[in-house]
C-alpha cells in the first residue's frame, strides 16, 4: 500500500476523530427532529433514538476493530467516511417519505405499541447505516496514530478525548444554533458537507482520483439543492408558517375561519384562532366554565394564570367574554409566543414569561383565582407536571376558593389509563374534583379546588350570564359534568410513567381509527382499500 503523507499529520487525524464525534451527536439530535413531528418528542422516542444509535456506534467499533487489522488500508476508512457523507446529506430529501412509509405499512399489520414499533424501524433504516460507518472511525485511527506500545495510551486518548470533545460541541451546536437558525434539513447538511470535505481533502491530498470522490460531490450537490427544503408536512402547500424553535417544529395554516398552531404532532391541534371572534368549539369552550367556578361575575377582578399558554387561544377568549380579568401566562418556547403576536392576535395586555411551568411556580409567591394546565401534547407529557408535588404547588398558588382547570387530551377506556392516573393524581390533592367530556374529541377537562362550593358557585354565576353563545355552552357542561370518583393510581416525581401511559391510549386510538380500512382489506383486498380513500 502506498503511504498516504497526509496520514503522518496526527492533527488531521485528531480533526478526523473529532468531527465524525461531532456528526454523531449532530445526527443524533437531528434524528429527534425529524421523527417529532411524526411521532412526537417524548422520552420512550428518545429511548430508541439513544438506542439504535448506541446499536449502530458498537457494531461499528467491532467491525471497524477487526476490519482495521485485517486490512489497515486508510483509503477504505475515508471511503466510509465519504459513504456516511452522502448518506446522510440524503436524509433531508427521502427520510420524511420513508417514516411517512414505514408508518403507513405498519399502521394495518401492529396493533399494539405501534410508536416503538413505528419509530424504531425508522431509526434502522435512516440513521444505523450512516453511523454504524462513523462507528468504524476510532479504531482505524488508532491504527494509523499508534507508533508504538510506549505511547499507545496516551495516543488512545487524545483519540478519545477529540471524539468526546467534538461530541460535546455536535450537541451544543445543533440544538441552540443551527436547527433554531437553518432548521433541521440545513443541519443534517451542514454536517454532512463537513464530513465530505474530510473525505475530499484526503483524497486529494493522497492524489487518488477514485470515481468515488467526483460522484459523492455529485451526490451531495444534489441533496443540497433537493434537500434543503424545511418542509415536513410536504402534502401540505398552503401553510401561513413552517419552522422550528429550540424545542418544537412548529406549523401554522390557515382555513377560511380560522388560524390553527400544530407543535410536533402533524395532525394535532394545540391553538387555534376564530376570525370571527366566536368560541372554538374546541376544549377551550368547556374551559370557560372554570371562571364561573371561582365567581367571575361576582368578583371585581379574577387573576388567572395560565401554564402551557401556546398562542393563548385561552387567555384571548377569556378577555374576549369578561372585563374583569388580570391574564397572565407561562410558556417555555419563545417562538410560540412569537407567532401569537403575529398570527393569533394575543391581546397585549396579557403577560406572557417564557419559562418552565413547575419552575416558574416554585419562582414565585402570586395567588391566582384561576390556574390552568394546558401542558400535556398527546404523547408528550411533562412528567414533572403530572405528579402530586405539581399539583400540590399548584394548590399553594391558589386563592382560598380558587379552581384548576386541566386539559387531558387523551381519553382512554382502558382501566388505569393516563387520565385516569392524572384525575386520581389530582383527586389526591384536591377534595373537589369535577370531569367532562369534551364532544367529538379525545379530550376532557378537569375542575378542581379546595371549595366545597365550586357548583354551587357556578351555578349562581352562570345564571348571571347575558351573552347566549356562553349560556349555551355553559348549559352543555352543567349537563355532562360528574363528580370524579377517584382511585389509587397515583403519580409521583418518583414515578411517573406517562409516556408508556400515553403510548396505550395512542394504541388504542389507532386500533379505532383504522378499524374500518383493517376489515376492507380483509375482505376486499388491496383493490378495496384503495376504493375506500
Amino acid at each position: 500500500m502506498q503511504e498516504r503523507t497526509i496520514l503522518k499529520n496526527k492533527t488531521y487525524l485528531y480533526l478526523t476523530e473529532f468531527f465524525a464525534g461531532m456528526s454523531v451527536m449532530a445526527v443524533e439530535l437531528g434524528a429527534s427532529r425529524l421523527l417529532a413531528p411524526y411521532f412526537s418528542s417524548s422520552q420512550i422516542v428518545w429511548t430508541i433514538i439513544i438506542g439504535t444509535i448506541m446499536i449502530a456506534m458498537a457494531l461499528g467499533n467491532i467491525y471497524g476493530g477487526r476490519f482495521a487489522d485485517k486490512n489497515p488500508n486508510p483509503d477504505r476508512l475515508y471511503g466510509r467516511i465519504l459513504m456516511a457523507a452522502v448518506w446522510i446529506a440524503a436524509i433531508p430529501v427521502v427520510g420524511k417519505y420513508i417514516i411517512i412509509g414505514i408508518s403507513a405499512l405498519l399502521i394495518f399489520t401492529v396493533s399494539t405499541n405501534f410508536l416503538i414499533v413505528a419509530a424504531f424501524a425508522a431509526c434502522m433504516i435512516i440513521f444505523v447505516f450512516p453511523l454504524f460507518l462513523l462507528g468504524t472511525v476510532t479504531p482505524s485511527l488508532v491504527k494509523y496514530t499508534v507508533d508504538s506500545l510506549e505511547d499507545n495510551g496516551k495516543t488512545v486518548g487524545a483519540l478519545n478525548a477529540s471524539n468526546t470533545i467534538g461530541s460535546i460541541i455536535g450537541t451544543f451546536v445543533p440544538t441552540f444554533i443551527s436547527i433554531p437558525a437553518v432548521g433541521t434539513s440545513v443541519t443534517f447538511l451542514i454536517f454532512a458537507g463537513i464530513l465530505l470535505t474530510l473525505a475530499v481533502l484526503y483524497f486529494v491530498s493522497s492524489k487518488l482520483f477514485v470515481k468515488k470522490v467526483p460522484v459523492g460531490i455529485i451526490l451531495f450537490l444534489l441533496c443540497c439543492i433537493l434537500g434543503h427544503d424545511t418542509s415536513f408536512a410536504f402534502w401540505e402547500k398552503e401553510l401561513t408558517y413552517e419552522g422550528e424553535s429550540v424545542y418544537n417544529y412548529l406549523q401554522v395554516y390557515e382555513d377560511p375561519d380560522s388560524v390553527i398552531l400544530s407543535t410536533n404532532v402533524l395532525f394535532g391541534v394545540q391553538s387555534v384562532y376564530r376570525k370571527e371572534k366566536e368560541l372554538t368549539g374546541m376544549y377551550y369552550d368547556y374551559a370557560m366554565a372554570a371562571p364561573y367556578m371561582t365567581g367571575v361575575k361576582q368578583k371585581d377582578q379574577l387573576k388567572v394564570l395560565i401554564l402551557g399558554m401556546g398562542t393563548g387561544t385561552y387567555a384571548t377568549q377569556c378577555t374576549r367574554y369578561f372585563d374583569n380579568m388580570i391574564m397572565e401566562g407561562v410558556e417555555i418556547d419563545e417562538k410560540i409566543t412569537a407567532l401569537a403576536s403575529r398570527y393569533f392576535e394575543l391581546p397585549d395586555t396579557v403577560r406572557v414569561t417564557t419559562y418552565d411551568g413547575r419552575a416558574y411556580l416554585n419562582a414565585i409567591d402570586e395567588t391566582y383565582d384561576l390556574i390552568m394546565v394546558d401542558a400535556y401534547q398527546d404523547i408528550t407529557i411533562p412528567f414533572q407536571m403530572s405528579s402530586v408535588e405539581f399539583f400540590t404547588l399548584v394548590k399553594d398558588h391558589l386563592t382560598e376558593d380558587g379552581v384548576m382547570v386541566v386539559n387531558m387530551n387523551m381519553r382512554g377506556t382502558d382501566e388505569g389509563n393516563i387520565n385516569q392516573y392524572l384525575a386520581d393524581t389530582i383527586a389526591s390533592v384536591f377534595p373537589e374534583v369535577y370531569t367532562v367530556d369534551v364532544s367529538g374529541s379525545t379530550n376532557r377537562e378537569l375542575f378542581a379546588s379546595d371549595n366545597p362550593d365550586m357548583m354551587k358557585t357556578f351555578l349562581e354565576n352562570t345564571a348571571a350570564e347575558t351573552d347566549d353563545d356562553l349560556i349555551s355552552m355553559m348549559e352543555r357542561v352543567e349537563q355532562n359534568l360528574t363528580p370524579y370518583d377517584a382511585g389509587n393510581y397515583i403519580m409521583t416525581d418518583d414515578k411517573a410513567p406517562v409516556e408508556l401511559l400515553g403510548m396505550r391510549v395512542i394504541d388504542e386510538l389507532i386500533r379505532n381509527e383504522v378499524k374500518y380500512y383493517k376489515d376492507v382489506y380483509e375482505q376486499q383486498g388491496v383493490q378495496g382499500l384503495l376504493n375506500s380513500f
